[in-house]
């Protein structure tokens, strides 16, 4: 049986996990999390989480990218995972670095499919599921830093064209490195 050592690759820059007995690299990237941002009448879909990390925190609909799947279609398979919502994307919202935990995160915006009578409700990973106004957004029970970052640039979009997608916030390093105690 094959064993693995950590070293750096000839012609590399940094330690990886290669094959002592063949050479074989075996590269370790990041993880792409999709999600939205869906708003009907001015208020965002919101998930309390029933799984861990951080169950029973709030968050938006969003999960691991999939094989064969666009990140706009793996958006609406979270939403309709979790929220058991079906989702229309408008565009791309942001993309946050996390690198401290190799996580690229692309959360777009997005209403309901049927815009006039929202359907939603618990998917099993979410112990409920509502609609919030920006004012009664749960603030102090949401999830991870990245929820914040996404509704902060839902808020400063608006509703009309979304231009270039926003980033991580300057003056927020949790996503570029650890914070001492604190873990996401």
């Amino acid at each position: 049986m094959s064993s693995f050592v950590r070293r750096v690759p000839d012609g590399d820059d940094r330690e990886r996990l290669v094959c002592t007995d063949c050479g074989f690299v075996a590269y370790e990237n990041p993880k792409i999390v999709v999600g939205s941002v869906v708003v009907s009448g001015g208020k965002v879909l919101m998930c309390r989480r029933a799984i861990n990390p951080r169950k029973g925190f709030w968050t938006l609909p969003a999960g691991y990218m999939e094989l064969g799947e666009t990140p706009a279609e793996g958006a609406a398979r979270e939403a309709r995972e979790e929220a058991e919502a079906d989702i229309e994307i408008d565009g791309l919202l942001g993309v946050f670095s996390i690198a401290r935990i190799g996580q690229v995160q692309m959360i777009f915006r997005a209403s309901f499919v049927d815009r006039d009578n929202p359907h939603f409700g618990a998917g099993a990973e979410s112990l409920e599921v509502a609609l919030f106004s920006w004012e009664t957004i749960p603030w102090n029970d949401i999830a991870f830093p990245s929820v914040h970052w996404a509704l902060q640039a839902w808020r400063t979009a608006g509703t009309g064209l979304l231009g270039q997608p926003k980033g991580n916030p300057a003056e927020d390093l949790r996503g570029t490195r650890p914070m001492l105690g604190y873990t996401e």
